[in-house]
């Protein structure tokens, strides 16, 4: 059997130059993320304020990959609130920002964005952010309005304010 030492050479150079192109990769990443308890408390505080301007709305807390953490329906509110608020908090996370900023920057792809399974471009979703950091999304449906869902939303975060602050 003869040796081909040009193709091992070959076959060693690529070796080294894929491993040393990895040997700065990071093999486990630390992530923050919300936790349950503050979740729960997120949906309760959104709940409780809508309740308050005399809307029945449902409220859920979606985590920094737009996993589910937390949802509440309030007792009038339709079943269908649920969903939306969940799609609402998920464009957060899609986009970075509130949901309805995402709207109106992004109208030109509205109807595509629409078609996206667990998204929805509506105001009533805004972002929870812990030390510059997004750790999930809260949105809200179900008042007469994106506005008012917002407003609900915003004042669970304000209630919570102090909380989110120091939760590094």
């Amino acid at each position: 059997m003869r040796c081909n030492a040009p193709n091992i050479r070959i076959s060693l150079m690529f070796t080294l130059l894929l491993g040393s192109s990895t040997t700065g990769a990071t093999d486990v990443l630390l992530q923050r993320t919300i936790g349950m308890e503050l979740a729960r408390d997120v949906v309760n505080e959104a709940v409780l304020a809508c309740r308050k301007a005399g809307y029945q709305v449902s409220a859920v807390v979606v985590d920094k990959s737009a996993t589910l953490r937390a949802a509440l329906r309030d007792d009038a509110a339709p079943r269908f609130t649920l969903d939306i608020s969940q799609r609402k908090a998920n464009m957060v996370i899609m986009g970075g920002t509130d949901s309805g900023t995402v709207a109106e920057n992004r109208a030109d792809i509205r109807h595509e964005l629409n078609q996206i399974d667990g998204l929805i471009m509506l105001k009533g979703g805004l972002p929870i952010v812990v030390g510059g950091y997004l750790i999930g999304a809260v949105g809200v449906s179900g008042a007469p309005g994106g506005d008012k869902d917002e407003a609900c939303a915003q004042a669970a975060l304000d209630a919570l304010d102090e909380r989110i602050a120091f939760s590094e």
